[in-house]
């Protein structure tokens, strides 16, 4: 299943920003998929609810008898569309691409590596906090250094599932990659679990979080109350570590 949000309990959240709130709108939240998503709720003289999604965010409007249940019935129907169109508005405000060179320093492991540039035959040397990418003439390091932190990121997940999966009490289940853009993890009672390669520029906290995360959906293939307790028995701060990974995720590297 794919990686999601916690019920409506006491957390912490991420805080509505960057959003101007017009005369008669209310700032609300609802839980969707992998995130909390902030949307502007206007009651007024309409008959049916709407809901519109540009720069600003996600806006509902309804007539004036709507109650919430209903308003937030319907979005979680379009919950599909809703996150995809989201998504398409955050892609289009990306922080724009890293150049590879010299010097570059990417965020690593919550920490930073430094990429060198030698003469070579397409290949990656680790050493310590530094990569060298060493290329033949004319190719661009992009695909070699995504060969190399995918390796990493491998090396590192498969190090961190037998331990949880002790800590949580399930099996350890087979492990592969993902490029998925929206997703960071996923599970499958048949195919084990899939770990976006890309949580290897973030902290070991939060990626010990989702390996939780998806380990405890071996048990529960749901998002209920045992679910989230079962992560909590992996990661006591899932709360807080959730939220940070939310604000990393919008200042992910890319070239």
């Amino acid at each position: 299943m794919p990686l999601q949000n916690p019920p409506a309990q006491p957390q912490l959240e991420l805080p509505l920003t960057g959003v101007v709130v017009a005369a008669g709108e209310e700032p609300r939240r609802i839980t969707l998929g992998d995130r909390i998503v902030p949307y502007l709720l206007r009651r007024g003289a309409r008959r049916t609810i709407g809901l519109s999604i540009d720069h600003r965010g996600l806006r509902v409007g309804a007539p004036r008898r709507t109650t919430l249940t209903e308003v937030e019935a319907l979005i979680k129907r379009h919950s599909e569309w809703v996150v995809e169109k989201l998504d398409e508005w955050r892609t289009r405000r990306r922080p724009e691409p890293i150049t590879l060179r010299e010097g570059t320093r990417l965020a690593f492991l919550g920490g930073e590596l430094e990429l060198r540039l030698a003469i070579g035959s397409n290949r990656a040397i680790w050493g310590g906090d530094t990569l060298t990418l060493c290329l033949k003439s004319g190719v661009a390091p992009g695909a070699i250094l995504e060969k190399a932190l995918r390796e990493r990121a491998r090396e590192h997940f498969a190090s961190r599932l037998a331990p949880l999966a002790a800590v949580l009490g399930v099996t350890v289940p087979a492990l592969a990659l993902s490029s998925a853009r929206t997703r960071w993890g996923s599970c499958s009672t048949k195919s084990g679990i899939r770990l976006n390669w890309r949580l290897i520029h973030f902290p070991e906290a939060i990626i010990d979080y989702v390996v939780v995360h998806e380990l405890a959906h071996l048990r529960h293939m749901n998002h209920g109350p045992r679910f989230w307790s079962l992560v909590e028995v992996g990661c006591p701060d899932y709360r807080a570590v959730r939220v940070e990974l939310q604000r990393l995720a919008a200042h992910i590297p890319h070239w």
